[in-house]
């Protein structure tokens, strides 16, 4: 049991809170949301529909959870590295060499939970691909803040959409299967492609 973690109703739930969270964002990373049934989800927990519901709300409230999970932690991009590069190639290469990383870990489900979360789905699940979308567009601005000391600003919008479409592609590949070195070799393809552009230019859109 989750110490100091209450029901609505001010009882001790009966399981880890936060475990459950955990098994969840296996659980919507591995399959989405739509391939993912509440009886997966209790079952994967260990609980009842009832205490699912109690706990969260409902599956989409949980799903809100599992990403805000992932994203804080599996998730996280390592802009600390990309600050400590010395020129725009470098920090090309660790931003995506980073992401390459996190989509193929061994340890973890294929692909980006985000990059390739929700992309088509039901009219009924609208909302939540929305925010999938945006969770996507922070992303795409992280990236413009982390390149800012190492691009003209007006090349940056289109730099970062450009590698935020590579990140993307990268995520989807590595779920359909491609190895870590595959993946290497598209980051290697763009970093020397910003070596061919004249400085200050746009990504190719």
């Amino acid at each position: 049991m989750e110490h100091g973690s209450k029901s609505r109703g001010g009882r001790p739930w009966s399981f880890d809170r936060e475990q459950a969270v955990e098994t969840a964002m296996r659980l919507f990373w591995r399959h989405g949301y739509e391939g993912v049934s509440v009886g997966d989800l209790t079952k994967a927990i260990g609980i009842a529909p009832p205490s699912l519901y109690a706990a969260f709300g409902s599956k989409a409230g949980l799903y809100e959870e599992a990403l805000a999970r992932y994203e804080g932690s599996v998730g996280l991009l390592d802009f600390a590295a990309v600050a400590q590069a010395r020129d725009l190639p470098r920090a090309v290469r660790l931003l995506l060499e980073a992401a390459v990383g996190a989509v193929t870990h061994p340890d973890r489900e294929r692909g980006c939970m985000i990059s390739s979360g929700m992309v088509a789905c039901h009219p009924d699940h609208a909302a939540l691909a929305r925010g999938l979308a945006a969770r996507r567009e922070g992303i795409r601005r992280d990236i413009v803040q982390a390149l800012r000391p190492f691009a003209d600003a007006e090349a940056l919008p289109g730099l970062a959409r450009h590698l935020a479409a590579v990140m993307q592609g990268i995520s989807i590949q590595a779920r359909d299967g491609c190895s870590r070195a595959e993946l290497q070799e598209i980051v290697e393809d763009v970093v020397a492609g910003l070596g061919r552009r004249p400085a200050g230019t746009q990504a190719p859109q």
